[in-house]
């Protein structure tokens, strides 16, 4: 179809009527509502769904996912398989792979990435033709794994240099000396130059050997031509015309050109490979007091393996025994260490740098959080974005008109006028050169997945292409505000102390009092109060009065703490001072908790949903990228919302929104402006960051929906990675630009020199595989963006250095998450709501 899209039946099983009284409708609206599906049909007795949708946005696996999500019966129909392939050196003969393997019975989708050297596949699971499709690909010249057949081939072959593991590289070697000796007894030998042709062809036959049969294979499969096809042809012609030299030449500038190709592209293929390195093969596992090495994917959930300093944390889990700092960099992008206690997760990758650890797996060795982001990049990187789709496009039109007109070429001018047939078929030759695309089609894939990879290296798992460039076309950023914006759990903000009392003893008397209270805001109070290192007497005859506070006698003394409410309701006498204290924090969008003493008001603290520290950093770099609107949407009150768009620098705030009001102010931005990005968590803001043309996750690191559902997600709580993101995606975009006119100005211009003689075949060569290799380069360029500023918020310098904090209640009346005595930078103060004093 023209616009791409693809139209598969899906199988559904719905429970009883009785069970489920919307399940159809649920169903329906559950894949409308998916990115990329544009149409859904239901039949009319049940049983099979239509459904329309662009395979770049959506897979067929993806799909079976949302129907679960539905109904949850659903058989598995779909499925999704990766390979490796060996030898692919060219763009165009990724095509032919992806051509040929297309046709295959059983395969839904195929799709190669020439820069990841990469095929991915959607399969029907009834018939699973993967080992038709290995053979396919074989017949072709090229060698295939699975990734565990290229793990196992990769431990059984010695690294080696790429030249001599390369088998074009020696071919080509072997051509220029055949090349240089048979010139040579060309020159300075006479006629016939038997010798020195018999020396040449050999040259020819060694350096083209491959080039020939791949592409005889290309038109025996697909009935098409490739690259392989046209060169063969190109040479072929040359000897026929009695060029042996020129076409000795154009084998071996081929192979070289192929050669330094593969090598470019080779550096962007190690972004996967680096990832699955990261994680051992191997537990060290405890059975009592002995210690056994066990292949991971031989480690049961619960068992408890044992992690020595300095090594990487085999499996997911949490920690059982122990504590440590552990660098989870590989993941989150955050290299600043994490402290790690007994209850902790952790991640398999992940590098344990101080203490000894035990930990209690919880995910197997393919369900970890690595296994997720590696099974997420991949299908990333095999998705085309837009861009590539119109490159693809654009390919297939230009080389059969391109081989049309060397036909005419040949033929054209010695019939017409009598022209020289072999000068004419000389030039038609060097069109047959310039008919495959290369360099165009190469210019898109090697900067998506360079981007990609640089992105991964900064905590950012940008889901595709599609998703890449359109986060480059971001005009409005909306955020959601708990747990994005701010911390998303109360925190202790400020003390009021009315004299004689001290701070210290106002949160004490709290603490003691909400020690044994389940609100929320006695959560944040024990925290804070947890840092006065046991000056917290116990309560006794502890009562919680529901919607007003609490009461309990500490130290033989009567303490309430509650709202304003409660002193009212008890007679307890209130300053004009202590009101306006109230009233000032309501206005802040705190909640203002009163501390009675024998009946007197003692002191009061400020409870609120402190800001991130690097929130107004992400705003303000939002907005010198030149992103026209930044704004929040929250379910929260309009108090609150202003208060925290004030301290910001918000462009706008949106209140009160139910989740399906948010979705509803996405597409009003949307028709306004245009592209709109919307940032949350991806769990209650799972709508909207669908309906947004950007969904970007946060925290997905340990999030499994936040994965699945955004188009972006950030695997650390760091809001700086969204302008970075933004910034990447432009750069992306001019950087394919820049690539694809240079592409397109370098072959109309080459062609624009054969007609007059000017372009021989081994400058038409040059011209081909010199394009491929510039944008290349140019594309690679990528992979350096953000780099230098790993383990620090992105924009900022690096991090500052690290200090021994003490344990104060002024770290924890100020918003400070640390634990007493953890290891915390010195950052510039954040305050944590506008006015609140904080420090």
């Amino acid at each position: 179809m023209p616009d791409g899209h693809r139209t598969v039946s899906v199988p559904v099983s719905l429970p009883a009527q009785d069970e489920c009284q919307n399940c159809t409708v649920r169903l329906k609206e559950t894949v409308e509502g998916t990115k990329g599906v544009s149409e859904v049909q239901m039949a009319e007795r049940g049983g099979t769904m239509t459904v329309r949708f662009d395979p770049d946005l959506l897979t067929p696996r993806g799909l079976e996912e949302r129907v679960k999500d539905a109904c949850g019966h659903l058989a598995e129909t779909y499925c999704h398989q990766s390979l490796v392939l060996g030898g692919l050196d060219c763009a165009d003969c990724a095509r032919s792979v992806e051509r040929v393997v297309s046709r295959r019975d059983g395969v839904l989708y195929a799709s190669v990435n020439f820069a990841t050297s990469r095929l991915f596949m959607e399969l029907d699971c009834t018939e699973m033709p993967l080992d038709a499709v290995k053979r396919d690909v074989r017949s072709l010249g090229y060698e295939v794994w699975t990734d565990e057949e290229y793990k196992l081939h990769r431990k059984d072959v010695t690294p080696r240099p790429f030249y001599l593991r390369n088998r074009r590289a020696l071919f080509t070697l072997a051509a220029f000396l055949f090349l240089i000796v048979g010139s040579a007894v060309w020159l300075l030998g006479g006629e016939p130059h038997v010798a020195a042709k018999v020396i040449l062809g050999l040259g020819i036959v060694i350096g083209g050997h491959v080039v020939a049969r791949n592409g005889f294979s290309v038109i025996l499969r697909t009935h098409n031509v490739d690259m392989n096809v046209l060169m063969t042809v190109a040479v072929i012609g040359a000897v026929a015309v009695g060029e042996w030299i020129e076409a000795a030449l154009v084998v071996a500038l081929f192979g070289l050109g192929e050669t330094l190709e593969g090598w470019a592209v080779e550096r962007t293929r190690g972004s996967i490979q680096k990832l699955m390195e990261l994680a051992p093969d191997e537990a060290l596992v405890r059975h009592g007091d002995l210690e056994e090495r066990v292949p991971v994917e031989q480690v049961t959930l619960g068992t408890n393996i044992f992690v020595k300093p300095g090594s990487r944390i085999p499996m997911d889990g949490t920690v059982a025994e122990g504590s440590s700092s552990v660098d989870e960099s590989p993941i989150t992008g955050e290299s600043f260490p994490q402290t790690k206690s007994e209850g902790d997760q952790v991640y398999a990758g992940t590098i344990n740098q101080r203490g000894s650890l035990v930990v209690r797996v919880t995910s197997s060795a393919g369900d970890s959080t690595l296994a997720r982001l590696i099974a997420l990049v991949e299908e990333a990187q095999g998705q085309k974005a837009p861009t590539q789709r119109w490159v693809d496009s654009f390919a297939a039109y230009y080389t059969p008109v391109v081989m049309v007109l060397a036909l005419m070429t040949a033929v054209g001018p010695p019939l017409l006028l009598g022209a020289s047939f072999s000068d004419w078929l000389y030039r038609a030759l060097a069109l047959l050169i310039l008919a495959c695309p290369c360099a165009l089609v190469i210019s898109t894939p090697v900067s998506i997945v360079s981007a990609i990879g640089a992105a991964g290296r900064q905590g950012v798992l940008i889901k595709g292409g599609t998703h890449l460039e359109a986060a480059g076309g971001v005009r409005v950023v909306a955020f959601d505000k708990t747990g994005t914006l701010t911390q998303g759990t109360p925190r202790v903000t400020t003390i009021t102390a009315l004299a004689p009392h001290t701070s210290d003893h106002v949160l004490a008397l709290a603490g003691a009092v909400e020690r044994d209270s389940e609100h929320p805001l006695a959560d944040a109070i024990t925290h804070a109060a947890a840092a006065l290192d046991g000056r917290v007497a116990r309560a006794d005859g502890f009562e919680a009065i529901p919607g007003l506070g609490a009461r309990a006698w500490v130290e033989g003394s009567l303490v309430h703490v509650g709202n304003s409410r409660l002193l009212s309701q008890l007679g307890t006498e209130t300053s004009d001072d202590v009101l306006a204290d109230v009233a000032a924090r309501e206005g802040r969008g705190e909640t203002a908790v009163l501390v009675s003493h024998d009946g007197e008001v003692v002191g009061v603290i400020g409870v609120a949903d402190t800001v991130r520290p690097l929130s107004r950093l992400a705003v303000e770099q939002l907005h010198a990228a030149g992103v026209e609107k930044v704004l929040m949407l929250t379910g929260d009150n309009r108090a609150t919302a202003a208060a925290v768009a004030a301290q910001l620098g918000l462009d706008d705030y949106r209140a009160e929104l139910l989740p399906d009001q948010k979705v509803d102010a996405i597409r009003e931005l949307q028709a306004k402006y245009g592209s709109v990005a919307m940032v949350g968590d991806g769990i209650n803001d799972a709508p909207a960051l669908a309906a947004a043309t950007v969904g970007i996750a946060m925290g997905a690191a340990g999030t499994d929906t936040a994965l699945e559902t955004a188009d972006i997600a950030l695997m650390a709580d760091d809001l700086s990675r969204v302008p970075f993101t933004i910034r990447l995606s432009r750069a992306t975009r001019a950087t394919v630009r820049q690539n694809i006119g240079f592409a397109l100005g370098l072959k109309i211009a080459t062609l624009l020199l054969v007609f007059p003689g000017w372009l021989t075949l081994w400058m038409a060569v040059l011209a081909d595989t010199g394009g491929s290799l510039i944008v290349i380069a140019n594309g690679l360029r990528l992979l350096r963006h953000g780099r230098g500023l790993e383990g620090s918020p992105v924009g900022l310098p690096a991090r500052p250095k690290v200090q021994q904090a003490p344990a104060s209640a002024e770290c924890a009346t100020g918003g400070c998450a640390c634990p007493v005595g953890d290891e915390r930078a010195t950052l510039p103060p954040e305050p944590g709501l506008a006015g609140s004093g904080s420090t």
